[in-house]
This record gives C-alpha cells, sequence and structure tokens, in this order.
C-alpha cells in the first residue's frame, strides 16, 4: 500500500453530488476511511482513491470525473509545497520544488521537466506520472495531470501557451479534454505530460514574497530529510510526521508506506546507527514539546495527536524526557497558562 494524504479527494463529495451520486458510498466501496472526504490529513491508500474514482465514472456515466475533480482542487492541497512554489521566483523555479518535493504528500506520484518529446528545443515537456494500475483507473491519471495543468495556469494568472497534452489511455470523448486544456490531446501516449514553451520557466510568479518561499522550504525539508534519495532515518521520520496521530505508526506500516518489508528497515536502520522506536520517540518528542509550548490544546488531544492510548504515557514521556510533567513545561513556557 502507496499512502498519500486525503486532500487529493478535495472536492469529491461535491463533484459526485453534483452528479447525482452518494460520495460516501463510492468511498466506502473503495476502502476508504471515514473521514477521507472531509478532512485533508487523512492517510489513504492511492488504489483506493483510483478505486473510487473509478466506481463513480462508472456508475454515474461520467469518464471524465477525474477532470471535473481536477477543476475543483487549488494548489494549496500540496500545503507547505504549494506555499513555496506560490513564492517561487518564476515558473520553472515552481516546478522544480515541485518535482523535489510533491512525494511528501504523494509518495505515489511525481512530476519532472523534460527536453521536448519531439525533439523542438523550444519546447519542454511537464511529466506526470503516478503509481496507480491505469487498467483500474484512467482517471486518476485525469486528476494528476488536469491538477498539474491547473497549477501552471495559478503560478502565471491565466493560459500559459499550453501546445499539447499526451495521455497514456484513450478518453472516451477527446473533446471534453482538448475544452478542458484548450489544446490538441493525443492518446495512448508513452507517458501523461504536457508540452509548452520553454520560455514560460521564465516566467514571474505572480504575487511571489521571497520570504514566504524560504520558510516554506525549510519546512518541506526538514519534512522530507534529503527527498527520495535521503537515507533510511529521514525517510522514517518523514512518514512517521505525516502518519503521526492520523493512522498506525507500527514500523509495519511505516515500512509498507516506504516499500520495504519491516525487517530490512530495522537492519537498514541498525546500519545508519539508529532504530525505529529511537527515531518514534524523537518525533514524539519534538511534537509533545511543539503542542505543550505553542498551544492550548488538551493533555488528552495531545496524548492522542501523538499516538499516545492515555495521557498517563504522555505523562510518562515528559517525565522521561524533560524530568518534569506535560503542565509544569506548559507554565514554564506560557505563566498565562498556569491556571488552565
Amino acid at each position: 500500500m502507496i499512502s498519500i494524504r486525503s486532500a487529493a479527494l478535495r472536492g469529491f463529495r461535491a463533484t459526485v453530488a453534483e452528479l447525482g451520486g452518494d460520495a460516501d458510498r463510492f468511498a466506502h466501496r473503495a476502502g476508504l476511511p471515514p473521514g477521507a472526504l472531509d478532512r485533508d490529513e487523512v492517510l489513504v491508500d492511492e488504489h483506493a482513491v483510483g478505486l473510487a474514482l473509478y466506481h463513480a465514472a462508472r456508475v454515474l456515466d461520467c469518464p471524465e470525473i477525474g477532470l471535473r475533480l481536477a477543476d475543483r482542487q487549488e494548489l494549496s492541497i500540496l500545503g507547505p509545497l504549494a506555499l513555496a512554489m506560490r513564492n517561487a521566483a518564476d515558473v520553472g523555479g515552481a516546478l522544480n520544488y515541485a518535482a523535489r518535493y510533491l512525494f511528501v504528500h504523494s509518495p505515489a506520484t511525481s512530476v519532472s521537466l523534460g527536453d521536448d518529446t519531439e525533439g523542438d528545443p523550444a519546447v519542454v515537456s511537464l511529466r506526470y506520472d503516478i503509481a496507480v494500475d491505469t487498467s483500474v483507473s484512467a482517471q486518476a491519471i485525469d486528476l494528476g495531470i488536469g491538477f498539474v495543468h491547473r497549477a501552471v495556469e495559478s503560478l502565471i494568472g491565466g493560459r500559459y501557451g499550453l501546445l499539447s497534452v499526451d495521455l497514456p489511455h484513450r478518453p472516451a470523448a477527446i473533446g471534453v479534454y482538448e475544452r478542458f486544456f484548450g489544446a490538441p490531446v493525443r492518446v495512448e501516449c508513452d507517458a501523461a505530460l504536457l508540452r509548452f514553451p520553454r520560455e514560460m520557466l521564465a516566467r514571474p510568479v505572480v504575487g511571489a514574497v521571497e520570504g514566504l518561499r524560504v520558510r516554506a522550504m525549510t519546512f518541506l525539508a526538514e519534512q522530507a530529510g534529503s527527498g527520495r534519495d535521503a537515507d533510511h532515518a529521514s525517510q522514517v521520520r518523514a512518514a512517521l510526521r505525516r502518519s503521526l496521530g492520523t493512522t498506525s505508526v507500527e514500523i509495519t506500516a511505516i515500512a509498507a508506506q516506504l516499500g520495504v518489508p519491516p525487517r530490512t528497515l530495522q537492519r537498514r536502520l541498525a546500519g545508519e546507527g539508529t532504530s525505529f522506536a529511537t527515531i518514534l520517540d524523537e518525533v514524539r518528542r519534538e511534537y509533545v514539546h511543539h503542542y505543550l509550548t505553542r498551544t492550548r490544546m488538551s493533555m488528552s488531544r495531545i496524548a492522542d495527536a501523538v499516538g499516545l492510548a492515555r495521557q498517563s504515557a504522555l505523562t510518562r514521556c515528559c517525565r522521561r524526557w524533560w524530568d518534569s510533567s506535560p503542565r509544569e513545561i506548559r507554565e514554564r513556557a506560557n505563566p498565562a497558562h498556569r491556571d488552565e
């Protein structure tokens, strides 16, 4: 299973309702967890997202439902990555951020900039890849490439000279796709990609603020370690930060996210001088300190947010980490909380 943020489903409920369907029915049939249609931070199986789109497309007789959903989604579903992209110096920089950090949002998807597939030096290709069975859900590819197209438009504030679109499948109604993209669509190609003038990469991003970009990139770097090529400890730490408080943080679940057997992961971590338990403890400590000193969350909510079964477990951890109770830590950080 490859887990992604449920933000990928933002707008699914409204899109299905518009077509006269029951979104919860499709979500349940696909095996999506409760809350996945209404919250952005639930971790869901990438394959289940594709299944939900597939079932909805068939039952509602709307094969272009992926495009409809893409039209409802905004760049903000990418969280800190969206902030970095919106404040990049130019479009090329924004797309390079996406290429480097998209896996933080979804390990199953990637984008990459390359030379034109037709050999024109004045043209670039923006490729979208997804680790999903396209025979089950071409709609997942439509959603992804449609979202990328809308994202580039939002960076520039309008059209960006799109020349053509390649799709690896054959849509039922190509005219619908050509109206959505505003460009010719070629089908049954090697990959999903957008072709546009290379000069567009130098176009400034509308409303970019350098300070916001730096903050977002710092946060992304902390979440992602060194990216896809990070050491295993950094990859585990990033996976735990995505999972803590939303899904299982057992080694079996984290190993599945990273696509390695649990024993192999333990062995690799040992080779780097650490262990899964040590990293989990470090991430929990980091989050607990943040919640205690910078929020007014209740102790029970903090325990739940870091995957501890009881508030008493939170107290034991704080005593071990700082030789203080959670309340004492909060009071030292902000005396105004003393009576809360």
